[in-house]
């Protein structure tokens, strides 16, 4: 009975070094939830129609607060095809299939969500879509 009496002080203290280990690698509720990123803007849409049937084309995004990570979504659709330029401008390749039929297409702006970084994952933010901006297929 010796020998378990004198593993309870080596079981204890193997207890309060997990503890202790557990608190130092960042466990903790105190998370920072994120906050709200760049609300992108769209100014211009160019072109801002094209007719049905026709070739595909390059459509240029001109607003504010792009960031370099932003797509362009049509109808909702991100293109991952999508290239910053500026932080107030985007290209996107537009294939004729997109411009098949008549009709009216929401383009919107997405900014991605950021994760946050260190132990709390400070400066992390929300993904922010723009208002939408309509293009005309005639």
């Amino acid at each position: 009975m010796k020998t378990l009496r004198s593993l309870k002080p080596v079981t204890t203290t193997a207890l309060v070094a997990l503890i202790a280990v557990t608190l130092a690698c960042g466990y903790s509720s105190k998370a920072t939830p994120p906050v709200a990123g760049s609300m992108p803007t769209i100014a211009q849409l160019s072109p801002d129609s094209a007719t049905a049937g026709g070739a595909g084309f390059m459509l240029t995004v001109n607003g504010t607060n792009f960031g370099s990570k932003a797509v362009v979504n049509w109808n909702g659709v991100a293109q991952t095809a999508t290239t910053y330029v500026s932080g107030s401008q985007l290209t996107v390749a537009v294939p004729a299939s997109a411009i098949a039929a008549s009709g009216t297409i929401s383009i919107t702006v997405t900014n991605p969500a950021t994760p946050g970084t260190g132990i709390y994952g400070t400066g992390a933010t929300m993904a922010e879509t723009s208002s939408p901006m309509d293009f005309t297929i005639n």
